[in-house]
């Protein structure tokens, strides 16, 4: 006998919370389906649905039972919750100053991102994509906005030139409102996303890293390049370290903000720790490794002009900037024959397939290579 399945998802219809009721039509499911009580068919979403309802899940279940295989993956909401993570700082979120005649963002939204503890750089990016979003639409509720609208809305925003990057911030920052904050799960199941752009990283070669470090203007703004390189850290790892993520004995440094609120280790090179022993004796720092004005954390600002700088004084015509020095740093251990599995752990990436990117951009392979020209 055929296998039926049916799969179950969230619906909002005429401002009322629903189940959608989707699978291929067949006499049984068809029958069965009818005879729940005040099902209804949606035109807009192309299925049945009925009211969203402790008793009609229970019917549903009881219904399909041993004739359909119910598929809820786009139903019940998989627990984003991380171990080991800290609220992120929203409050300056919330005491900011509003522009006059916009919209802010709701507080179930802030809330539920600190409850969830994600990075404060998600949040931030989040927020301000979310407030963009409420605020094209400032003629309607949040409740009156429907698929369609938010086709419009990402359309004007393929039309005014943002990056596929942004298009999904945007995205998951909507989703996040409707699936999570008001307890939806995958309401905007049919919303497209733009293709993923494939761009190589951008990288230096090992002289033109070592002539940016030796063109730094003092002990303090050498460390800083030479860290970013030497470990492969995001310019936001590197702005939280404090001094007891050093561990000289064993020459690692433990990143404890990672990207995802993951923690890892990194290599530390000894001409690095030789510096940083002469930064201490001059600089002191209290509690960061590196500090802006009163021991508060240095300005990433800061650290790009910093790059910048020593890059245009060592002759680099390259658009140099943190984030390069990291990826230079995965590249050069990849041409010298780490294996890619270390490089992964050291850079903190959650998948192999994201390492797998320098694989294109290493050139050891191109030396094996005889060009058919010579």
């Amino acid at each position: 006998m055929e296998k039926r399945y049916v799969t179950l998802k969230h619906l909002m219809v005429a401002e009322e919370k629903c189940v959608g009721i989707q699978y291929f039509s067949d006499k049984v499911l068809d029958a069965l389906v009818k005879d729940l009580p005040g099902v209804k068919w949606s035109e807009q979403f192309r299925m049945n649905y009925i009211k969203n309802t402790t008793e009609n899940l229970d019917r549903v279940f009881n219904v399909f039972r041993g004739v359909a295989w119910v598929n809820c993956n786009h139903f019940y909401s998989k627990s984003s919750f991380r171990r080991n993570a800290e609220a992120p700082d929203v409050q300056a979120l919330r005491n900011r100053e509003v522009t006059e005649g916009k919209r802010s963002c709701p507080e179930s939204y802030l809330a539920k991102l600190e409850l969830k503890c994600y990075a404060i750089n998600t949040v931030r990016t989040y927020v301000s994509c979310f407030e963009a979003y409420m605020n094209y639409f400032d003629d309607k509720e949040l409740h009156e906005i429907n698929e369609n609208d938010i086709r419009a809305y990402l359309q004007t925003l393929i039309q005014n030139g943002c990056s596929h990057s942004y298009i999904n911030q945007a995205i998951n920052s909507i989703k996040f409102y409707y699936e999570v904050v008001l307890e939806m799960p995958n309401r905007f199941y049919a919303i497209e996303r733009p293709r993923v752009q494939e761009k190589l990283p951008q990288v230096l070669a090992k002289d033109e890293v070592l002539a940016i470090i030796q063109h730094t203007n003092n002990i303090k703004h050498r460390c800083i390049v030479s860290f970013l390189y030497s470990a492969g850290i995001r310019r936001s790892e590197l702005l939280n370290l404090e001094l007891r993520d050093i561990d000289s004995q064993r020459m690692v440094v433990r990143i404890r903000s990672g990207k995802g609120n993951r923690e890892r280790y990194s290599i530390l090179s000894d001409k690095l720790l030789q510096d940083l022993r002469k930064y201490y004796k001059e600089w002191r720092p209290r509690k960061y490794l590196f500090e802006g004005p009163k021991g508060a954390k240095y300005s990433a600002e800061s650290v790009v002009k910093i790059v910048k700088e020593a890059a245009r004084k060592a002759g680099v015509r390259k658009n140099t900037t943190p984030h390069m020095l990291r990826h230079s740093f995965a590249t050069h251990l990849l041409e010298s024959g780490t294996d890619l599995r270390y490089i992964q752990v050291l850079l903190g990436h959650k998948s192999t397939k994201t390492t797998e990117i320098y694989t294109h951009v290493a050139t050891n392979i191109f030396f094996k290579i005889k060009n058919p020209l010579d």
